[in-house]
Protein backbone atom coordinates (compact mmCIF):
# COMPACT_ATOMS: atom_id res chain seq x y z
CA UNK A 1 0.00 0.00 0.00
CA UNK A 2 1.27 3.44 -0.88
CA UNK A 3 1.75 6.21 1.65
CA UNK A 4 -1.21 8.38 2.60
CA UNK A 5 -1.43 11.50 0.45
CA UNK A 6 -3.18 14.19 2.44
CA UNK A 7 -2.71 17.07 0.02
CA UNK A 8 -0.25 17.90 -2.73
CA UNK A 9 -0.30 20.91 -5.03
CA UNK A 10 1.17 21.55 -8.44
CA UNK A 11 0.90 23.71 -11.50
CA UNK A 12 2.25 23.88 -15.01
CA UNK A 13 2.25 26.44 -17.79
CA UNK A 14 2.68 25.33 -21.38
CA UNK A 15 2.51 28.11 -23.95
CA UNK A 16 4.04 28.79 -27.33
CA UNK A 17 1.56 26.84 -29.42
CA UNK A 18 -0.99 28.17 -31.89
CA UNK A 19 -3.13 31.10 -30.74
CA UNK A 20 -5.33 30.51 -27.66
CA UNK A 21 -3.97 27.02 -26.90
CA UNK A 22 -1.84 27.74 -23.81
CA UNK A 23 -2.64 25.73 -20.69
CA UNK A 24 -2.06 26.48 -17.02
CA UNK A 25 -3.70 23.87 -14.79
CA UNK A 26 -3.31 24.13 -11.03
CA UNK A 27 -4.03 20.94 -9.11
CA UNK A 28 -4.72 19.86 -5.56
CA UNK A 29 -4.43 16.10 -5.01
CA UNK A 30 -5.31 14.10 -1.93
CA UNK A 31 -7.22 11.28 -0.29
CA UNK A 32 -10.99 11.34 -0.73
CA UNK A 33 -11.47 10.85 3.02
CA UNK A 34 -9.48 14.03 3.75
CA UNK A 35 -9.60 17.73 2.88
CA UNK A 36 -9.45 17.17 -0.88
CA UNK A 37 -12.49 14.87 -0.76
CA UNK A 38 -14.33 17.46 1.31
CA UNK A 39 -13.38 20.14 -1.22
CA UNK A 40 -14.62 18.03 -4.14
CA UNK A 41 -17.96 17.35 -2.44
CA UNK A 42 -18.36 21.00 -1.44
CA UNK A 43 -17.42 22.40 -4.84
CA UNK A 44 -19.67 19.93 -6.67
CA UNK A 45 -22.65 21.03 -4.60
CA UNK A 46 -21.76 24.72 -4.68
CA UNK A 47 -22.27 25.61 -8.33
CA UNK A 48 -21.97 29.26 -9.36
CA UNK A 49 -23.09 30.91 -12.58
CA UNK A 50 -20.15 31.22 -14.96
CA UNK A 51 -17.98 28.93 -12.84
CA UNK A 52 -19.53 25.48 -13.11
CA UNK A 53 -17.60 22.63 -11.59
CA UNK A 54 -17.66 19.37 -13.56
CA UNK A 55 -16.01 16.00 -13.33
CA UNK A 56 -13.35 15.33 -15.92
CA UNK A 57 -14.69 12.76 -18.34
CA UNK A 58 -13.19 10.89 -21.27
CA UNK A 59 -16.51 11.07 -23.09
CA UNK A 60 -20.09 11.26 -21.96
CA UNK A 61 -20.67 8.61 -19.30
CA UNK A 62 -16.95 7.78 -18.83
CA UNK A 63 -15.54 9.50 -15.74
CA UNK A 64 -11.79 9.45 -15.22
CA UNK A 65 -10.05 8.01 -12.16
CA UNK A 66 -8.82 9.39 -9.85
CA UNK A 67 -11.97 11.49 -9.74
CA UNK A 68 -11.03 14.92 -11.06
CA UNK A 69 -13.13 18.04 -10.60
CA UNK A 70 -12.55 20.82 -13.12
CA UNK A 71 -13.09 24.42 -12.03
CA UNK A 72 -12.81 27.21 -14.61
CA UNK A 73 -10.52 30.13 -13.71
CA UNK A 74 -12.32 32.25 -16.32
CA UNK A 75 -15.96 33.30 -16.04
CA UNK A 76 -17.78 31.33 -18.73
CA UNK A 77 -19.95 33.70 -20.74
CA UNK A 78 -20.76 31.90 -23.99
CA UNK A 79 -21.84 28.54 -25.26
CA UNK A 80 -18.85 28.54 -27.63
CA UNK A 81 -16.47 28.78 -24.66
CA UNK A 82 -18.46 26.15 -22.75
CA UNK A 83 -18.30 23.75 -25.69
CA UNK A 84 -14.50 24.05 -25.92
CA UNK A 85 -13.98 23.86 -22.15
CA UNK A 86 -16.37 20.94 -21.68
CA UNK A 87 -15.21 19.22 -24.86
CA UNK A 88 -11.63 19.47 -26.05
CA UNK A 89 -10.17 20.69 -22.75
CA UNK A 90 -12.19 18.31 -20.57
CA UNK A 91 -11.02 15.36 -22.67
CA UNK A 92 -7.43 16.63 -22.50
CA UNK A 93 -7.55 16.96 -18.71
CA UNK A 94 -8.93 13.40 -18.43
CA UNK A 95 -6.23 12.00 -20.67
CA UNK A 96 -3.56 13.91 -18.74
CA UNK A 97 -4.78 12.30 -15.51
CA UNK A 98 -4.56 8.83 -17.03
CA UNK A 99 -1.13 9.63 -18.50
CA UNK A 100 0.02 10.54 -14.98
CA UNK A 101 -1.25 7.22 -13.62
CA UNK A 102 0.38 5.33 -16.50
CA UNK A 103 3.68 7.15 -15.84
CA UNK A 104 3.51 6.18 -12.16
CA UNK A 105 3.13 9.71 -10.79
CA UNK A 106 -0.14 8.60 -9.21
CA UNK A 107 -0.01 5.06 -7.84
CA UNK A 108 -2.52 2.93 -9.78
CA UNK A 109 -3.64 1.24 -6.56
CA UNK A 110 -4.69 4.68 -5.23
CA UNK A 111 -6.84 5.59 -8.26
CA UNK A 112 -10.09 5.08 -6.35
CA UNK A 113 -8.83 6.66 -3.12
CA UNK A 114 -7.50 9.97 -4.44
CA UNK A 115 -9.22 13.02 -5.81
CA UNK A 116 -7.97 15.94 -7.86
CA UNK A 117 -9.29 19.48 -8.03
CA UNK A 118 -8.03 21.16 -11.18
CA UNK A 119 -8.34 24.88 -11.80
CA UNK A 120 -8.43 25.15 -15.58
CA UNK A 121 -7.44 28.17 -17.63
CA UNK A 122 -8.69 28.38 -21.20
CA UNK A 123 -7.90 31.57 -23.05
CA UNK A 124 -11.21 33.38 -23.68
CA UNK A 125 -10.05 34.11 -27.24
CA UNK A 126 -10.50 30.42 -28.03
CA UNK A 127 -14.27 30.96 -28.13
CA UNK A 128 -14.06 33.44 -31.00
CA UNK A 129 -11.22 31.94 -33.04
CA UNK A 130 -12.77 30.26 -36.08
CA UNK A 131 -9.39 28.63 -36.80
CA UNK A 132 -8.76 27.29 -33.31
CA UNK A 133 -6.42 24.31 -33.50
CA UNK A 134 -8.29 21.77 -31.38
CA UNK A 135 -5.59 19.12 -31.79
CA UNK A 136 -2.92 21.49 -30.42
CA UNK A 137 -5.30 22.66 -27.69
CA UNK A 138 -5.93 19.04 -26.65
CA UNK A 139 -2.23 18.10 -26.73
CA UNK A 140 -1.06 21.14 -24.75
CA UNK A 141 -3.72 20.82 -22.03
CA UNK A 142 -3.08 17.07 -21.79
CA UNK A 143 0.67 17.54 -21.37
CA UNK A 144 0.20 20.41 -18.90
CA UNK A 145 -2.16 18.35 -16.74
CA UNK A 146 0.25 15.41 -16.62
CA UNK A 147 3.11 17.74 -15.71
CA UNK A 148 1.11 19.57 -13.02
CA UNK A 149 0.31 16.20 -11.44
CA UNK A 150 3.95 15.12 -11.65
CA UNK A 151 5.10 18.30 -9.97
CA UNK A 152 2.47 17.91 -7.24
CA UNK A 153 3.32 14.30 -6.52
CA UNK A 154 7.08 14.94 -6.57
CA UNK A 155 6.80 18.14 -4.50
CA UNK A 156 8.42 20.26 -7.19
CA UNK A 157 9.90 22.71 -7.14
CA UNK A 158 11.66 21.75 -3.94
CA UNK A 159 12.27 24.34 -1.25
CA UNK A 160 16.04 23.97 -1.81
CA UNK A 161 15.63 24.75 -5.52
CA UNK A 162 13.42 27.74 -4.73
CA UNK A 163 15.92 29.14 -2.21
CA UNK A 164 18.85 28.58 -4.58
CA UNK A 165 17.07 30.22 -7.51
CA UNK A 166 15.03 32.94 -5.79
CA UNK A 167 17.14 35.79 -7.19
CA UNK A 168 17.38 34.23 -10.66
CA UNK A 169 13.66 33.86 -11.35
CA UNK A 170 11.59 36.83 -12.49
CA UNK A 171 7.85 36.48 -13.02
CA UNK A 172 7.12 36.64 -16.75
CA UNK A 173 4.51 39.36 -16.47
CA UNK A 174 6.34 41.32 -13.80
CA UNK A 175 9.30 41.66 -16.18
CA UNK A 176 7.05 42.97 -18.93
CA UNK A 177 5.74 45.60 -16.56
CA UNK A 178 9.31 46.65 -15.80
CA UNK A 179 10.19 46.77 -19.49
CA UNK A 180 7.12 48.91 -20.26
CA UNK A 181 7.98 51.30 -17.46
CA UNK A 182 11.59 51.60 -18.64
CA UNK A 183 10.44 52.28 -22.21
CA UNK A 184 8.34 55.23 -20.97
CA UNK A 185 11.24 56.71 -18.94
Amino acid sequence: MSERIVMRTGECLIAGGPPFTAAEPEVVIGELDGPVGTAIATLTGNQAAGHSKVFAIMDTDIQVRPVTLMVSKVTVKSSAYTNILMGTVQAAISNGVLDAVRAGFIPKEKANDLGIVCSVWLNPGAATDENLDHEALFDIHRRAMKEAIRKAMENEPTIDWLLDNQDKVTHKYYQRALDAKQAKD
